[in-house]
């Protein structure tokens, strides 16, 4: 899987979502809003309709967690998560969105460190995201 690292502080969150749908997109962004929580910076997001911007967006550095929809075309999250894990020396955590339950595994081989079911549950995106976007402990 990625490797999830503690953020630089910084003055917002770069969120990138892939779909070549863009009603998938404003649902990610819709459920996420513009701050999942205080201690947080604001999420500032790149939406990503082809998986060729998704790559070169992801190369950058720039993001801090990726939204990919599992059910994209031409190309699905599930291969994009896969090749991201496989390029990348250190890759953002992952969501996946996938339409059935038993893609689950798939997307979890990809790299994911998430996957979940179409539509998207904005209480539980916001969850997953706020605990992937959390530092798992803090310098004292």
């Amino acid at each position: 899987m990625c490797s999830v690292s503690i953020l630089p502080v910084t003055d917002s969150l770069r969120i990138l979502v892939y779909s070549d749908d863009a009603t998938v997109r404003q649902q990610v962004r819709d459920a996420l809003g513009t701050r999942l929580h205080p201690d947080l910076p604001p999420l500032d997001y790149v939406e990503v309709a082809t998986p060729p911007v998704v790559v070169e967006r992801m190369h950058a550095g720039d993001i801090a967690l990726a939204v990919l929809d599992g059910e994209a075309a031409p190309a699905g999250g599930m291969g994009l998560a896969k090749q991201l894990e496989d390029e990348l020396d250190s890759c953002p955590p992952i969501i996946v969105l996938i339409a059935r339950a038993d893609d689950e595994w798939l997307a979890r081989w990809s790299g994911a460190e998430v996957a979940l079911r179409h539509p998207v549950d904005p209480i539980r995106l916001g969850r997953q995201v706020l605990a992937l976007l959390t530092p798992r402990s803090r310098p004292s």
